[in-house]
């Protein structure tokens, strides 16, 4: 306690110093950080997903604001560290359609349907068979797929794995992949996914590319339907998809059934296995002597989930939001004429949405020590919400008290609510021991990997609030006269 209490008079100390100085608070406005997400969340950058020429168009984009600022180069090549993604891309037309007693309703992408991220192309109408949560695990005394034919029928599934277990074990991840593979190896030729009818709030139609581990089956289509439509290809059978999770939940067992109806489905998407994309770095080195070796890392993600057959995830606030805060740090730090004392890499990550596969790359490459980074600040998702929340404080108390420290002096509108072990982007770097802080807002994911995250929906005000507040922190750590084991501590 007493550590902690002499670190947060350290932190009014210069806190205080530094506004008599320049802070470069001034160059951090709600209008520029609208301006760049209004940008990146265009139909030009086209969901910036990785591997695509989208996201390539928005790395050029923070390269450029990189150059123009006179940021040193900090990547493989100028500002480029380059990794190999799994990329899909999903061309029209998308089709999906029902078909009952001879009677056809066509379904609307975006509205009744969309398609997984890493969907497989094929076209066919074909019998639908209901397997629950297409879960087939015999050593967990539960398989889907017993006493059911699926052979050249299209499998409709449950998305997410049961709340309850089996034998007090996990199920495993389980993600879309895998569960489309275990319906393949079954024999089926595609898959519908359900959200969960009988949660609070059921999943709502997302684009996602976190697919999980496995072999990319190219002509294996993988949809994520309504639970309207879902009720339509059950409606010969005299129950509800509500009815059947309920039905499932309550015996723990497989409830697997024929439908007696059929789908119609058409898919066109190209996939790669390696797709080159690129994390987009740069620095200011520092201007201490002894601290210049030390380093804090300012970061975000800068990739979304792309579009797919004409409907475009635009990630305004996911993670445009985050982004264009890195840009707006950066630009505070230039143009504020600040020198810091320990040098400052601000980086914007690709491929989160898929892994964190960006930032792993990026902690894997360091080659200067873990133990030289004495802090990573990592803006997911700051554009919308109500509050400001700085996650990993459980983890790091310090660095925690220190951005509470400054927003009681400056913003009040941080909330108490934190947590440990990374999160997102940070995870990487806090699995190596690095101290991290996660800045989010509270109630920002309305409008999650869905088509309205447009930069019209955001909070401006709060915005700038969040940006100021990460720059203060990450600046208060640049200069703080303190040990890295006192942060960790």
């Amino acid at each position: 306690m007493k550590k902690t209490l002499t670190i947060i008079a350290i932190v009014f100390i210069n806190f205080f110093v530094n506004a008599q100085n320049s802070t470069g608070l001034s160059e951090i406005n709600k209008e520029d950080l609208i301006k760049n997400v209004r940008i990146l969340a265009s139909p030009d950058f086209d969901g910036r997903l990785p591997g695509s020429e989208g996201y390539n168009k928005a790395a050029q984009f923070v390269a450029d604001k990189f150059y123009e600022l006179g940021l040193w180069y900090a990547g493989d090549e100028q500002f480029f560290q380059y990794l190999n993604v799994e990329y899909n891309k999903i061309e029209s037309p998308a089709v999906f359609k029902t078909i009952v007693d001879g009677n056809t309703i066509d379904y609307k992408i975006g509205k009744d349907f969309v398609l997984r991220g890493f969907t497989g192309s094929n076209s066919f109408t074909l019998p639908v068979v209901f397997c629950g949560y297409g879960i087939s695990r015999p050593d967990l005394h539960h398989d889907d797929y017993t006493g059911i034919n699926v052979t050249n029928k299209i499998v409709m599934v449950f998305k997410q794995n049961p709340k309850w277990k089996n034998d007090d074990k996990d199920w495993g991840t389980n993600y879309p992949r895998e569960k489309s593979l275990v319906a393949k190896k079954h024999g089926a030729k595609g898959i519908l996914f359900l959200s969960l009818p009988n949660d609070e709030k059921p999943q709502p139609l997302i684009g996602s590319v976190m697919h999980g581990e496995g072999e990319q089956p190219v002509d294996f289509p993988q949809l994520h339907i309504s639970l309207d439509a879902a009720n339509e290809l059950l409606s010969k059978t005299g129950f509800t998809i509500s009815d059947c999770q309920t039905k499932i939940d309550e015996k723990k067992k497989p409830l697997s059934m024929n439908l007696t109806t059929k789908a119609q489905i058409e898919v066109h998407a190209s996939y790669e296995k390696n797709a080159r994309t690129m994390n987009v770095v740069a620095m200011i080195n520092g201007k201490d002597e002894k601290l210049q070796e030390e380093y804090v890392i300012i970061g975000a993600h800068l990739d979304h989930v792309g579009s797919q057959a004409g409907i475009l995830f635009p990630g305004a606030n996911d993670n445009a939001s985050g982004s264009a805060a890195v840009l707006e740090i950066a630009e505070a730090f230039i143009k504020g004429g600040i020198e810091p004392k320990r040098s400052v890499i601000f980086v914007l990550f690709a491929s989160e949405e898929q892994g964190l596969n960006g930032s792993k790359h990026f902690v894997q490459s360091w080659k200067k020590g873990y133990d030289k980074i004495i802090a990573m600040i990592n803006l997911d998702c700051v554009g919308y919400g109500d509050s400001i929340q700085v996650g990993n404080g459980k983890s790091v108390p310090i660095l925690w008290d220190i951005a509470n420290q400054i927003d009681e002096t400056s913003f009040n509108s941080m909330v108490e609510r934190t947590w440990n072990g990374g999160g997102a982007d940070a995870t990487p770097f806090h699995e190596k021991g690095v101290p991290c802080l996660y800045f989010v807002t509270t109630n920002s994911y309305d409008h999650l990997h869905l088509p309205t995250d447009t930069f019209e929906t955001l909070n401006p005000v709060l915005y700038e609030k969040v940006v100021k507040l990460a720059h203060l922190t990450a600046l208060e750590i640049a200069n703080g006269d303190y040990e890295r084991e006192e942060i960790i501590e």
